[in-house]
């Protein structure tokens, strides 16, 4: 390669295509062997300090050896969410025409803040978002904005909510939720400058669900102290259990009493495309904040999360501003200049991946697919509660069982000495590296949670994964009994 191309950083057509080629036969390689793959790699320590010592390279080195050593050094050290038998956390089995989408959105490197820059994008995107307010079934004056993922898009919808109502004065102001609720909106309140006090953490009840009774007592007590009760947050599919807070009667609740209505729907939003819209997940289309992420069970690379607010126009009070060097952009009352509806300015065109995939396989796929998880949550509950060596704690809610290990064998064991085996159980089973499932806590108890909404995830490698915890277990016990 010539001196002057080194210094334009710039491969020649022919060297782009070689490597672009390589790139996608190592993806397409990868992708196709994944089943027959650990879903996790061997945990070893990361020799963090031999890593930091690794000086900063003065010399180039062809790319054919650093595909090499990025493939055989690190991405062989990964655990692979879009494994079928990865069963931990939330999922992401994201599809392969979403890469490509962010390939080209890379090698364009469009700019999606403002549409002088990327008229063509800011069309996709405010259809993308069209779409996802239709999917949600909220009103036609809804918008939004695509963000990083849930977290950002809850920080998002809380802004908004302290703007609009509180006009960013957050004295004496009081939120509500659940001790199901995610742990990003308390980073986003404290961010937001909330203090601890200023939050009420309710007990759940034995499904894991806001207790409206709860709520109505503890608005009134604050209201009575002369406290200003603001905000309720509610769960649409929560991450320990995908409970459901009941989200019509709190809509309503919030109504009556001029509360702002957010609803943390990052995992759950998607079961909008199954009848459970009309039943789990009536009054979804009533919040004046949302949060929901295609990363996860719309099958999509991270990073794109969603905030949805009831009002388009609660974005633009929040976050427009107009310094002198973007004047040029404020042409017309068609625009849309993304970077007024949240925090970023220069920011990506996530919005392509989604829409090219929509386009690609079409909504019923995608309808299908979120169904077959939801089938797939069913059957392992029902694998579970026919087998004496598991316990069910919470059977299928959007796609997510939790149970324990507790064969008869185990009976005598202590509840401390069971939530040992069944965090010993976990920790088996990742260093196993044939399935992944992790842990969580129920109500003082410790138990495994298995989210299979994979939808290349068959009912066989459901069945052999859980015979598999089960074999696991017996050999755990001996340490036990």
């Amino acid at each position: 390669m010539a001196q002057n191309d080194i210094r334009k950083l710039t491969l020649s057509p022919q060297e782009m295509r070689s490597l672009g080629y390589q790139v996608v036969d190592i993806l397409v390689g990868h992708l196709t062997e994944l089943p027959g793959k650990p879903v996790t790699a061997p945990l070893q320590e990361t020799g963090l300090a031999q890593i930091c010592a690794t000086p900063l390279p003065e010399k180039g080195t062809p790319l054919q050896d650093v595909l090499t050593e990025l493939t055989e050094k690190y991405l062989s050290r990964i655990m692979h969410v879009n494994h079928p038998r990865f069963f931990g956390f939330i999922p992401s089995p994201a599809n392969y025409v979403s890469a490509l989408a962010d390939f080209l959105t890379s090698g364009y490197n469009v700019f999606a803040g403002m549409w002088i820059e990327a008229l063509g994008p800011a069309e996709i995107e405010v259809m993308t978002l069209e779409w996802v307010r239709q999917l949600l079934g909220m009103p036609a004056r809804a918008g939004g904005l695509f963000v990083s993922g849930g977290s950002m898009a809850n920080l998002t919808g809380l802004a908004v909510a302290r703007h609009h109502c509180l006009g960013n004065d957050t004295t004496n102001a009081v939120i509500y939720f659940s001790d199901q609720t995610h742990s990003s909106l308390g980073k986003a309140l404290t961010l937001l400058g909330f203090k601890a006090e200023q939050s009420r953490c309710l007990a759940s009840d034995a499904q894991y669900r806001l207790v409206m009774s709860d709520l109505e007592k503890a608005v009134a007590e604050d209201a009575k102290q002369g406290k200003r009760p603001f905000c309720v947050i509610a769960n649409c599919g929560t991450t320990n259990t995908g409970a459901v807070d009941p989200l019509a009667e709190i809509a309503a609740f919030c109504h009556e009493h001029s509360l702002w209505f957010h609803v943390d729907a990052a995992y759950g939003g998607a079961a909008a495309l199954t009848p459970l819209r009309d039943t789990l997940l009536v009054g979804l289309e009533k919040a004046d904040s949302l949060a929901f992420d295609p990363h996860k069970w719309l099958f999509q690379p991270y990073e794109i999360g969603c905030v949805m607010v009831q009002d388009e126009n609660y974005l633009l009070d929040t976050f427009r501003v107009l310094p002198e060097y973007l004047v040029d952009t404020q042409k017309g009352a068609e625009i849309v200049n993304f970077a007024d509806r949240g925090i970023q300015l220069t920011r990506s065109f996530r919005a392509l991946k989604l829409w090219m995939s929509l386009k690609t396989f079409g909504l019923e796929a995608f309808r299908e697919a979120v169904s077959w998880g939801l089938s797939m949550a069913e059957y392992a509950t029902e694998l579970l509660e026919t087998s004496p060596h598991f316990k069910v704690i919470a059977p299928a809610t959007l796609g997510i069982v939790c149970f324990q290990y507790c064969p008869p064998t185990a009976s005598a064991l202590s509840q401390d000495d069971l939530n040992e085996l069944n965090q010993a159980l976990v920790d088996a089973a990742m260093a196993d590296g044939y399935l992944t499932v992790t842990s969580t806590i129920l109500k003082g108890q410790r138990v495994i949670r298995l989210c299979p909404i994979n939808p290349r995830l068959s009912r066989a490698d459901l069945e052999i994964s859980i015979e598999r915890l089960r074999v696991l277990g017996e050999e755990l016990l001996l340490e036990f009994v």
